[in-house]
């Protein structure tokens, strides 16, 4: 994989991606919104998920992805911040024990940003303190699967594709009390909709995966703010393991948390070849 310019397209580029990673393996809210005027639609409510969270600010955010192909299945999972009004995030993304559960790996720092990703220790070839920077609307997958973690205002700005949805039930995330909705987004409608950083991704995905339906289970608050959103993707990996599930899963909390991003400049960002693992 080249650091700058990425000519593999399709669901190989995603699969190599994938691959490499195992390897490496109430009240008001600020603008006076109330549960008193959050749409009763189920189909609405979700569609406007995204535009709240930038209404909030900022938050911690946890992730996690699941990945199953033949019989294997791993699991990738961060943590860190996102500022939803710049849309820029940074994760601490923890890989996988290799299968004999012996070796450790150093933690990969991810830096989301509207149409790139940054990434540090992300394989072998790169030195110790240079970035990886990937332009995500090169990838077949939008940045929804690659990176291991999916952004999670993009996980947010799928939903703005939900063609429809049913109200599940009440239940508690981390003592917060959350409304349960489960439907289904489509990722062409949600890039028609979505903010211009997020457009060329979507556009990308809807193409690259199996099918641009998306299965979704999400949690709202009493706010209408986004707590919990699962995500469940696939697609053909083009080997004979077939099609590869993934189910990606982000939970945000501690809204209006102060967050820095800095981005890499120009010269910190590694321009080589990533060596094969």
């Amino acid at each position: 994989m080249v650091a700058r310019r990425h000519g593999r397209t399709g669901a190989a580029l995603v699969a190599a991606g994938l691959a490499g990673l195992m390897a490496c393996s109430s009240g008001c809210s600020a603008t006076g919104t109330t549960d008193d005027f959050l749409p009763t639609d189920p189909v609405e409510l979700l569609r406007r998920a995204a535009p709240t969270l930038v209404r909030a600010g900022s938050s911690k955010a946890r992730t996690e992805m699941e990945m199953a192909t033949g019989g294997t299945r791993v699991t990738i999972r961060g943590e860190g911040v996102y500022d939803y009004g710049h849309q820029l995030g940074r994760l601490r993304v923890l890989l996988p024990q290799d299968p004999a559960g012996t070796s450790e790996h150093r933690p990969i720092t991810e830096l989301l940003a509207p149409g790139a990703l940054f990434m540090k220790n992300r394989g072998a070839g790169v030195p110790a303190d240079k970035w990886v920077r990937v332009d995500t609307a090169t990838l077949s997958d939008g940045n929804l699967v690659t990176g291991g973690a999916t952004d999670p205002f993009t996980a947010a700005e799928v939903l703005l594709g939900t063609r429809e949805a049913e109200y599940i039930g009440e239940t508690e995330i981390d003592g917060t009390s959350v409304r349960h909705y489960r439907g289904t987004a489509d990722l062409t409608a949600a890039a028609r909709t979505a903010t211009e950083g997020n457009q060329a991704p979507l556009r990308a995905a809807a193409k690259g995966f199996a099918t641009s339906e998306v299965p979704f289970d999400a949690y709202l608050d009493d706010q209408g703010r986004l707590r919990k959103v699962r995500h469940r993707f696939s697609f053909v990996n083009g080997t004979r393991d077939g099609t590869i599930a993934v189910t990606s899963t982000t939970v945000l909390y501690d809204f209006g948390v102060h967050v820095t991003v800095r981005l890499p400049r120009s010269r910190d960002i590694f321009a080589g070849r990533i060596a094969a693992d």
